[in-house]
């Protein structure tokens, strides 16, 4: 059993009266004492309370206050783990605590994942009576009576499987019930977005260039397809980022607004993803296209000190990345609406996947790509050119035999022109 220790009533030095397990360090930092299992446990800050200023020179950190409640919430869990009684839910909650730093958008991920097992009576369920079939069984569940996407319920046991191994390892559970392959108890009905091809490309350009609807998007998909700059990216881009007289593009953060409607601004998805873009002729004459159109007000709205945003709604704020995906579904709809040969689905990402496919089949150098497609990794941009098929290599092998002749070609005449000389001379 576990629980807290008792101090000596004591004071501060602003004469608030500290709790028992407070106290003060002789460096002035505040210290919360504890016990579990009757062994002294810690925490450490240097305010007191939330509102407290921090010393100068010390970095941010939680309240002491702030810290005893988590440690209390944590200590009537560790009851529950040496009672057997934590919960599905519980053990989640108590995972997702120690995942600290992440984005904003893996944030919304986490609280999807929390809802959703709050209302299932998987959720309720002890940790030691689940068993490996109860966890597959309850991910079938998912797929076949709640109609739940394969992505989705991948990311689902993406946070349950770490949150049993976090039991696993803290000594409560002997064996992760969810350490299976999911591929060997799911149907995979994830669609792949493929790039499509140039001439589907063109075909859509082309449309939206002469439709009097959606002409008014033709330069942001020109830019999407000629670019490959993630929509986060693209969103967040303001007119510092434009340098249109060195054509290059700058990408170091992005916009993206949250499930309670905050507008944010994030650093790039990757380390990788801050770099500096050139851009050709066509590109840089289709930003500046729309630097001339854009609607601005008297007063343009900031979001973290950002401002001059491409474009903005009719309340004055910044378009975001769903404004642009229901944009993409209404165009590649009207396409379809009037022409018998279909589209697929077009998407900005698809527009992406199309740039990174587009330059790996013409012959860019790997690294070069993955520098320009923003990737940590380079097995991610190597997924393009292992995507390459029978015609792409046919192609390539045309192209390499035409340039085998035009090299044979120039040498012929070389050594023609070398005989008259020497034929002159003689």
């Amino acid at each position: 059993m576990a629980k807290a220790g008792r101090g000596q009533t004591r004071r501060d030095s602003k004469r608030r009266v500290l709790r028992p397990g407070e106290s003060i360090r002789a460096d002035g930092k505040y210290q919360y004492k504890y016990h579990i299992d009757g062994k002294p446990h810690f925490v450490y800050s240097w305010k007191l309370e939330p509102t407290d200023k921090l010393p100068k020179g010390k970095k941010p950190c939680l309240s002491l206050r702030e810290l005893e409640k988590q440690v209390n919430t944590d200590l009537d869990l560790l009851v529950n783990i040496v009672d057997g009684q934590m919960t599905v839910c519980e053990l989640v909650d108590r995972y997702l605590k120690t995942k600290t730093g992440v984005r904003q958008s893996t944030k919304q991920g986490y609280v999807t994942v929390q809802r959703l097992l709050a209302k299932e009576a998987f959720g309720k369920k002890t940790i030691r009576s689940v068993k490996t079939s109860d966890a597959k069984l309850f991910l079938i569940k998912l797929q076949q009576e709640d109609g739940k996407s394969y992505s989705s319920i991948h990311t689902i046991r993406g946070v349950l499987r770490p949150a049993f191994q976090m039991a696993v390892d803290d000594d409560i559970l002997v064996k992760n019930p969810f350490g299976f392959q999911l591929a060997g108890v799911l149907v995979n009905d994830a669609v792949t977005r493929e790039a499509i091809t140039k001439d589907q490309m063109r075909k859509f350009l082309k449309f939206l260039h002469d439709d009097v609807v959606y002409c008014k998007y033709y330069e942001v998909v020109y830019i999407l397809f000629h670019t490959g700059m993630r929509i986060w990216e693209f969103c967040g881009l303001t007119l510092k980022d434009i340098d249109l007289e060195n054509k290059t593009v700058n990408i170091d953060h992005q916009l993206q607004r949250t499930s309670d409607m905050r507008y944010i601004i994030e650093t790039t998805k990757t380390d990788a993803g801050t770099r500096v873009l050139p851009i050709a002729e066509d590109v840089a004459q289709m930003f500046q296209a729309i630097i001339e159109d854009r609607n601005t007000s008297k007063v343009e709205k900031s979001i973290d000190g950002y401002s001059g945003f491409l474009f903005y709604d009719d309340n004055g704020m910044p378009l975001v990345a769903m404004h642009w995906q229901h944009r993409f579904n209404h165009m590649v709809g009207r396409y379809n609406d009037i022409y018998r040969v279909q589209l697929p689905n077009i998407t900005p990402h698809v527009c992406r996947h199309t740039y990174c496919s587009n330059m790996a089949k013409s012959g860019m150098n790997p690294k070069t790509l993955q520098y320009l497609m923003g990737h940590s990794d380079i097995s991610v941009t190597m997924n393009v050119y292992t995507h390459i098929g029978f015609d792409d290599a046919e192609e390539e092998l045309k192209r390499m035999e035409e340039f085998r002749k035009a090299q044979a070609e120039v040498e012929q005449k070389k050594e023609k022109t070398m005989s008259q000389k020497m034929f002159k001379v003689i």
